[in-house]
């Protein structure tokens, strides 16, 4: 005998199949939002490694240890941003996803703050301005250079048309 779709057997059985998609999607899931963890910590840890291999590429070209110094705080800090950025993604992609429960929100609300406070000094440490002064500073370039006349670019740099 063959039961009817309404039948509580056969609701169990769609509804085991429901939840056992369901958790294979959410495996899935997780191991992308782990993949994209794993790639930010990969490109913080790799910045570091490259930053210090070019640091002592330029001290044996006989650059000055404040340039070199330089390089290496600037490609750093560019590298944990990338990382920082990458790793805020996969939290995004595990809170909402996975287990989206207000305090997982709020949580992720908190570790967002805090890398993006991270993200914000540590772009004015290697640029030497907030985000929003660059867009400024892209319009006095492009009236500097529209004038003949010299304008500050970033610490000591001036340019020169």
């Amino acid at each position: 005998m063959r039961e009817s779709p309404s039948s509580p057997t056969m609701q169990g059985e769609k509804g085991a199949a429901k939840s056992v998609e369901s958790i294979e999607t959410q495996n899935i899931i997780f191991v992308i939002s782990e993949v994209i963890d794993f790639t930010g910590v990969i490109i913080i840890a790799l910045g570091a490694v490259i930053g210090v291999l070019l640091c002592a590429r330029d001290l044996i070209r006989q650059e000055t240890a404040v340039k070199a110094y330089s390089h290496l705080r600037t490609f750093l800090g560019r590298s944990l941003l990338l990382g920082l950025e990458f790793l805020v993604a996969g939290d995004i992609i595990k809170t909402v996803a996975i287990e989206p429960t207000f305090d997982s929100v709020i949580v992720l609300a908190i570790i967002v703050l805090v890398r993006t406070v991270l993200s914000l000094s540590i772009d004015v440490e290697i640029d030497g301005r907030w985000p929003w002064q660059a867009a400024q500073q892209v319009g006095l370039t492009e009236a500097a250079e529209a004038a003949g006349s010299e304008v500050p670019l970033r610490r000591g740099e001036r340019l020169r048309r």
